[in-house]
């Protein structure tokens, strides 16, 4: 299993749990992100954070504490 974090840029993966408890992990299912969907990596910063993802059509920057708790296949 590895997390959104790991995923190189250009990369397509899918949503197969999200850790994490309490406000967290309800901030990022908020944002659309759920298990199931399809998440493509577009871009990451030269230091890593933020990742800037296209999740159901529409762009979205995270940082990676976030991505950490976001396992994809």
């Amino acid at each position: 299993m590895r997390t959104l974090k790991e995923v190189k840029c250009g990369e397509n993966v899918r949503v197969t749990k999200i850790e994490g408890n309490g406000a967290v992990r309800r901030r990022i299912m908020d944002m659309g992100i759920t298990k199931g969907c399809d998440i493509f990596v577009r871009k990451v910063a030269p230091l890593g954070d933020p990742i800037q993802v296209t999740v159901r059509n529409y762009e979205l920057s995270l940082r990676k504490m976030d991505a950490e708790m976001i396992i994809v296949e």
